[in-house]
């Protein structure tokens, strides 16, 4: 188990080995015909492994003669680091020479006929490591066991003898030893064992050491190759425009100014989009401006962001909601309460904004499928483009790519790669590059939900909590997105945070308004955990200080009961020096919550002058997630999460007039930047004995934190984002 430490540092990369690719020699030739000859893909990893003499242990590690290792990886990189942590899971447990081990991705393919043999492939929801650890430790001891069993079975001496280091195999008693090239093949042959022993993580040697990122080295060289790189011979490009109301249809189009421009090939018009595609896509971009297409809006035309806030208030004011947490009788606790506190919290719809737009390279031949995409979740993206090509799935390939960025807009829905083979359909033997433009990036997402909270809470005559009522008024993602019918009426991402609070009130009840709307909604990096807790541990800051008590400690004696919420919270306050005097003007806000299995605490240090410009002076934020992998990539997670969280906090708002978003791109969608990033500190403070997410946690705290620290500064509390709505700018250094 990790020590408690406090990391300071600024945000960074540091500089680590690369990876390698094995999978396209073996398969690019088959699926596609002589697709390989030419071709410039994207390299997954780098390395020396011989992919024809490299032996399939089992379905996660294969062993060359050399005694080199293949790691295979199921889920997406991003840049979030999984693609060298999940593998270290496996190595762990193998117990090989990790200076040894190549990565490389799942081929989907492969995946599909073998009846989803590696699990999970998405990278969504922290999910990478927390839910795949066990089978990713099994398959590196199964490994480890069969190698172990084949070395044991030729010396002719039971297995339980022998031990294993840095991939070699020895018998202390006889003094032999092997290593694993020399056993490969031997072990391959074995029966896979149904039961193998775990590592306590008081014997790790690897897992809980910081370990240089792969994928590092060919980033920062400008050598990584995402979907947006890929070169194919022949290929063809094209841009596309969608409705700008959601929902809307193509009625009809003129393409008449186009006429024998030079390099256009074809105009596309389908049921929801119009695409031009051409020999590069400038010439596809530019021609695309110039086809007069006639938009029907349908009813959406009308809507705009005030009318959106009244359909929220609208639910609001519904007697009777579906309940999402009820503890004892809240109604009869508020009307007896000392003081009762009453509040609005509003949080809006934010897009992603992926530093990689949405897009997609197909190839239709010969009945054949071949995509290549930035996903975070191959196996979706496959059976989308099969579904798409009224393929098999089977008959399709989804060559795997690192994303340029995420965050839950690769993950839920798999629009582009649905656009992408369509186009494909209409030119079938050329492969078609779709590639999305910044502005349809920014106003065809899929975007976190906006959210309206009303809130009362009843304090007794000493001010503790007495009653808690939280009503909440926003969209669903799992009934939009997936058309999943929700269970009670309560979709779980609208009300956490609420509906699993930690703090010991003894009445509380939590409802939930379904409120659409038309805007299409999905997975955003922490989702709701990015907006309620920011609503919850804004309004307790507003009951400690009705309480007149110190916002820190009237955490502390809620949680008394729940040890990992206050010990994380605790690390925090001790790091950041909570009840130390700070510089004149400066001030301090805090924060805690629990997410996607990890607890999760922040304080924030802040000034603002007169003119209500902002300066954030430093951001304290730790984590339990009871193990870490890899330290120094938490960290960097930790630190990212504070870049996404500021850039949400101070101007993230997709606002909308005439049924279509404002925003189209990063003038009017505002994103942090490298010179306005404050002092981040992190603390890693892991208690063991669970496995909670590392990738969006952090995001939690940190609005809360900071929207506290203002109050503290300027006696204004801010209850509905981003701070630029409340003409608070950041100062400018």
């Amino acid at each position: 188990m990790t020590k408690n430490i406090s990391h300071k540092m600024s945000l960074g990369v540091s500089s680590t080995h690369s990876a390698s690719r094995r999978q396209f020699l073996k398969t690019t030739t088959a699926i596609g015909g002589g697709l390989a000859i030419g071709i410039h893909l994207p390299v997954l990893a780098q390395g020396n492994v011989d992919a024809a003499k490299a032996e399939e242990v089992n379905l996660w590690v294969l062993v060359s003669p050399d005694d080199s290792v293949v790691i295979r990886y199921a889920r997406a990189e991003m840049g979030q680091g999984s693609f060298t942590s999940a593998p270290m899971l496996v190595a762990e447990e193998l117990g090989c020479d990790w200076s040894k081990v190549r990565i490389e991705y799942v081929s989907v393919n492969e995946h599909v006929k073998r009846k989803r043999a590696w699990g999970a492939m998405n990278s969504t929801g922290s999910q990478t490591i927390r839910s795949s650890q066990e089978y990713l430790r099994r398959g590196g001891a199964t490994a480890r066991e069969m190698l172990v069993t084949a070395a044991a079975q030729q010396w002719g001496v039971p297995a339980q003898e022998c031990a294993v280091m840095k991939g070699i195999i020895s018998h202390t008693a006889s003094g032999r030893s092997l290593s694993f090239g020399k056993v490969a093949v031997a072990a391959a042959k074995l029966d896979i064992p149904k039961d193998v022993r775990l590592k306590d993580p008081k014997d790790w040697s690897l897992l809980g050491k910081s370990m240089p990122r792969r994928d590092i080295p060919t980033t920062v060289r400008g050598k990584q190759r995402y979907g947006i790189d890929v070169q194919l011979p022949g290929m063809v490009y094209a841009a596309i425009a969608q409705c700008p109301v959601f929902g809307g249809k193509v009625r009809g189009m003129d393409e008449s100014k186009i006429a024998g421009r030079r390099g256009l090939l074809k105009v596309v018009k389908e049921d929801k989009f119009v695409a031009v595609i051409a020999d590069n896509w400038w010439r596809a971009k530019e021609a695309l401006k110039d086809v007069a297409i006639d938009w029907d809006v349908g009813a959406n035309g009308h809507v705009s962001s005030a009318s959106i806030m009244e359909m929220f208030r609208s639910g609001q004011a519904q007697n009777e909601l579906p309940v999402a947490r009820r503890v004892g009788d809240v109604d009869k606790a508020l009307a007896s309460a000392a003081k009762v506190l009453e509040a609005e919290y509003f949080t809006p719809y934010l897009a992603h904004a992926t530093m990689e737009p949405m897009g997609c390279t197909a190839l239709l031949k010969d009945g054949r499928l071949d995509v290549w995409t930035s996903t975070q979740n191959a196996e979706s993206s496959l059976m989308a483009a099969a579904a798409t090509a009224g393929l098999s799935p089977e008959n399709v390939e989804l060559h795997r790519v690192q994303a340029g960025g995420g965050f839950g807009r690769r993950g839920g829905s798999q629009d582009f790669v649905e656009q992408g083979v369509t186009l494909a359909r209409h030119m079938p033997g050329t492969p078609v590059k779709l590639l999305w433009s910044r502005e349809e990036d920014t106003q065809h997402d899929f975007y976190r939900p906006a959210s309206l909270v009303r809130l009362k809470a009843g304090l007794d005559a000493a001010g503790n909590p007495v009653a808690w009522s939280a009503r909440i008024a926003a969209p669903s993602i799992t009934g939009t997105l997936f058309g999943a019918v929700l269970k009670d009426g309560i979709d779980n991402q609208a009300v956490v945070a609420f509906a699993d609070q930690p703090y010991a009130v003894p009445n509380v009840k939590v409802d939930y308004a379904r409120r659409d709307g038309h805007v299409p909604v999905g997975f955003w990096r922490t989702v709701g955990h990015s907006q309620n807790p920011f609503v919850r541990e804004c309004f307790m800051d507003e009951m400690a200080h009705a309480a007149g008590k110190d916002p820190y400690e009237y955490r502390r004696t809620l949680l008394v009961n729940k040890p990992r919420d206050l010990g994380v919270l605790e690390a925090v306050a001790k790091a950041a020096g909570w009840g130390r005097a700070l510089p004149r003007g400066v001030h301090r806000g805090i924060a805690e919550t629990d997410a996607y299995g990890s607890y999760i605490a922040a304080v924030a240090e802040v000034s603002v002058n007169a003119k209500s410009e902002l300066t954030i002076h430093r951001i304290v934020v730790g984590i339990d997630c009871g193990y870490v992998v890899n330290p120094d990539n938490t960290i960097a997670q930790l630190q990212g999460s504070v870049v996404w969280a500021l850039s949400a906090i101070l101007w993230g708002d997709n606002t909308v007039k005439d049924g279509r978003i404002e925003q189209s791109n990063f003038h009017d969608y505002r994103l942090l930047r490298l010179a306005e990033m404050p002092k981040v500190e992190v603390v890693l403070a892991p208690t063991g004995g669970f496995w909670g997410g590392v990738g969006e946690p952090a995001n939690a705290p940190i609005a809360p934190a900071l929207g506290n620290a203002i109050f503290a500064a300027t006696g204004k509390r801010i209850r509905s984002l981003p701070l630029a709505q409340h003409g608070i700018s950041l100062k400018k250094t």
